[in-house]
């Protein structure tokens, strides 16, 4: 792995202004998934695992998109010369393409059309975390790099809650909740894009040309590719126990519509609450320490005994514990695991694209996980498969993330 270059601290204007960034990212990308397009693709009683089957390919045809778009962006963006920034046009592109496919989303019905607008928000986002995920590796020292993760994954469970509280608490349909997210990516994207440092990149920042580089290089490094690995399949393991959490109300606990939404939002908040305490704990002591690899691990087994908790005792008190773990699991390990890739980053010339391959785990995992939860609902008519399979991939997870080997531990100071 070559030397990296000496990066100068940031101040909490850039902390902040990131962390606006993914709060708005995240509440545009996973307040459909949570809420409103279950709403948009229920279907009646008798008839509901339709709906869920539905529901999980949308997402995941949205997720298939997202693979494709963030490493391509970032590939471009690592070889951009352009004077307004390496990462900013696409910031820019990326916020905008996902306000304009979120209105489209909210105007049109039935599961072809809703998929099609789909995949244009999720092209959107995922250009436009590419963008942002690269300022981590272009402009922190590693000190520094545990802080901006938890600050993407905190932002990620607020995010949630921020946009699922407003569309549920205003008592917003579904295109105006649509119209409402359009609206907050437009405006805070667009307005952190343009603040966030970006300066042209020089001579030694651009990659050789492609002629002289063998192809997706990093993924032949074997730590990246084992810390890859590990990472697609806790995120996997994620997405089974949370993408299909409103149809487990509804269908699952029996919940009345209304209910299920306030309830929903109640598991929000709690998983939120515990996401939030663990990304800043974590993100804190890996940074002091420098020894990623552990905590990410051990962040898999507690995401794990969420779902053994529901398959023990599916009640709606023992979901709120479930929610409880899921968030201590995943704030930990988004958190300590984004640091710990930013870390095992094969190549100094290529951030934007090893990074953007590394968002690209979460993308499969929203892709696969809906899909493969949906076919367990229907193998079985039920949710306890689902619940039990996230367990045991969030363990195989972080098995595999351990076979990663940790760089040397960085000073505190540097």
């Amino acid at each position: 792995m070559p030397v990296s270059k000496i990066r100068v601290k940031v101040g909490a204007r850039w902390m902040t202004l990131f962390t606006l960034a993914w709060l708005a990212i995240w509440t545009v990308q996973l307040t459909p998934v949570q809420l409103l397009l279950p709403l948009q693709l229920d279907t009646p009683e008798e008839d509901w695992i339709r709906g869920v089957v539905s529901s999980g390919l949308v997402l995941g045809i949205g997720g298939l998109a997202s693979i494709v778009a963030g490493p391509a962006v970032g590939a471009i963006s690592d070889r951009s010369r352009s004077a307004r920034g390496r990462r900013r046009p696409w910031a820019l592109a990326g916020v905008w393409t996902a306000a304009i496919f979120l209105v489209l989303t909210g105007t049109v019905e039935g599961p072809w059309l809703v998929g099609a607008c789909w995949v244009g928000v999720s092209i959107g986002v995922s250009v436009a975390s590419a963008a942002f995920t690269a300022l981590i590796a272009d402009q922190l020292p590693p000190s520094q790099r545990g802080a901006a993760s938890a600050a993407v994954g905190s932002s990620q469970a607020v995010g949630i809650v921020l946009g699922v509280g407003l569309v549920v608490l205003l008592g917003l349909g579904v295109l105006a909740g649509y119209l409402l997210l359009a609206g907050i990516i437009a405006v805070v994207g667009t307005l952190t894009a343009v603040l966030l440092p970006d300066p042209p990149a020089g001579a030694s920042d651009l990659p050789p040309r492609a002629a002289t580089r063998p192809r997706l290089a990093s993924l032949r490094d074997r730590d990246f590719a084992w810390m890859l690995s590990g990472r697609l399949v806790a995120n996997v393991g994620n997405a089974l126990g949370t993408a299909l959490f409103l149809f487990f109300l509804l269908h699952g606990l029996g919940q009345p519509s209304t209910a299920a939404q306030d309830n929903l939002l109640l598991l929000i908040v709690v998983y939120t609450v515990f996401v939030v305490i663990a990304s800043v704990l974590t993100g804190i002591l890996s940074d002091r320490s420098g020894h990623r690899r552990g905590l990410t691990v051990a962040a898999t087994f507690v995401q794990a005994a969420s779902g053994v908790v529901i398959v023990l005792a599916p009640t709606f008190e023992m979901t709120l514990v479930a929610a409880a773990l899921m968030g201590l699991g995943y704030g930990a390990f988004s958190t300590v695991g984004l640091a710990f890739a930013t870390d095992l980053l094969p190549d100094e010339q290529d951030h934007a694209r090893d990074l953007g391959i590394v968002n690209v785990t979460a993308a499969l995992g929203q892709l696969i996980g809906p899909v493969v939860g949906a076919g367990l609902v229907a193998l079985v008519g039920g949710f306890w498969l689902v619940f039990l399979t996230a367990a045991v991939l969030s363990v195989a997870g972080g098995l595999m993330t351990a076979l990663a080997r940790s760089p040397q531990p960085h000073p505190a100071a540097r």
